[in-house]
């Protein structure tokens, strides 16, 4: 069975999920956002205390507040390591991410695995699947688990909005082409869980976000 928990983090208010299969205990965690000491530890004491076995790190995408605790989670828990091809320069320019805001950071290390539409990822019984969901950045995916209808939509579609354009590699009208042609094909019935701020369904923000109306 599908199970999810969210953590807010950093300064930024980022949204880090752990999903995991109840019966295998398998687990993984999409863009680990903790940034200091005490997040760090949260996220850790939550994945020992649930006894999960954290096999997958997902990045929907590599902006800075959605990668911070990319070597935490690697140095801890050694899973396997998934994200965009096209967000690499985005992922090795972290330290210059960081100086933008006057942050520290420990540097990420390289994926394992770069994710693409063709690829499925297996976690206990659970199965996720990606959409190639660029605009907000080059090369972001939207992570889908279909059996349960449920998406991870990065920063690419939020609650009543969407995701900025007017960063590095940020385009527009890609954004919204992703948006329209891929993400609203889904159910209507699909749960989505953003990078910041509540939680949706694809026919409420069909029907009531503002930017797509």
């Amino acid at each position: 069975m599908f199970q999810m928990k969210k953590f807010i983090f950093s300064p930024f208010q980022e949204n880090t999920y752990v999903v995991w299969d109840s019966e295998s205990k398998q687990a993984a965690v999409i863009d680990p956002g903790c940034y200091d000491e005490t997040e760090k530890n949260k996220l850790k004491d939550f994945i020992y205390h649930n006894k999960l076995d954290l096999k997958i790190l997902f990045n929907t995408h590599c902006h800075i507040d959605h990668i911070f605790g990319n070597k935490f989670i690697m140095d801890n828990f050694k899973p396997l390591f998934y994200a965009p091809e096209k967000d690499i320069p985005l992922l090795e320019n972290m330290p210059e991410q960081a100086k933008l805001f006057q942050l520290t950071v420990d540097e990420s290390p390289k994926p394992d695995f770069y994710i693409t539409e063709e690829l499925e990822v297996t976690i206990g019984d659970l199965i996720a699947s990606f959409i190639f969901t660029p605009g907000h950045t080059p090369g972001e995916y939207s992570i889908l688990f279909k059996n349960v209808n449920i998406c991870f939509t990065g920063d690419v579609l939020f609650f009543e909005g969407i995701g900025r354009t007017d960063l590095w590699g940020g385009d527009y009208d890609t954004l919204m082409n992703s948006i329209k042609t891929k993400l609203l094909t889904l159910k209507d019935i699909t749960e989505i869980h953003p990078g910041h701020g509540a939680s949706s369904s694809i026919e409420y923000e069909r029907l009531n976000n503002p930017f797509l109306n």
